[in-house]
């Protein structure tokens, strides 16, 4: 039976990660990729849901069943944060509208686009800055380092057209 158990655990991990991560690539654009990993997704969700199945009446097979589903989850969120798709924007706004930061992380290979504006107790430096959500950490520390009282947000764009990462992006 500990066997059977180990099974279940282990396609239940393996099932709602790829679930994770086809949700992810969904929501990321990335469909073709997506649909591919849905038939092994379903495929191992169906031998998984078989098994338990075949044991719903020892209560310990459903609780390993859940248990795997519930680590599946994190461990497909893990994996999707390890492979970082896609794309962000930093808007920063900094005190000094004389700042250059904005220079700083234009030498560092990023897209900046800035522009001066006026904050409640006067000018203020805003800038954009797009770039992979893989080098997020990177970006934001970088930020920081130039600027601890910055005022930073960070959205993912759901589309790119033109400017300084048109051809990085159609990769």
């Amino acid at each position: 039976m500990l066997g059977i158990l180990a099974s279940i655990f282990i396609i239940q991990i393996v099932y709602v990660s790829f679930s994770t991560l086809r949700m992810i690539l969904t929501l990321k654009g990335q469909k073709y990729l997506a649909a591919v990993l849905s038939m092994f997704e379903i495929t191992i969700y169906v031998l998984g849901l078989s098994i338990v199945l075949k044991y719903v009446d020892q209560p310990i097979s459903l609780i390993v069943y859940a248990v795997g589903y519930g680590l599946g989850v994190l461990v497909g969120s893990w994996i999707e944060g390890r492979i970082a798709l896609g794309y962000i924007t930093m808007k920063v706004i900094v005190n000094d509208p004389e700042s250059d930061m904005a220079n700083s992380l234009r030498d560092k290979g990023y897209g900046v686009t800035s522009w001066i504006g006026s904050g409640r107790d006067g000018h203020r430096l805003v800038f954009e800055v797009l770039a992979k959500r893989k080098n997020q950490k990177k970006l934001y520390d970088s930020i920081l380092e130039l600027d601890p009282k910055a005022f930073i947000v960070v959205t993912e764009p759901v589309l790119l057209h033109g400017g300084f990462w048109t051809r990085g992006t159609k990769k």
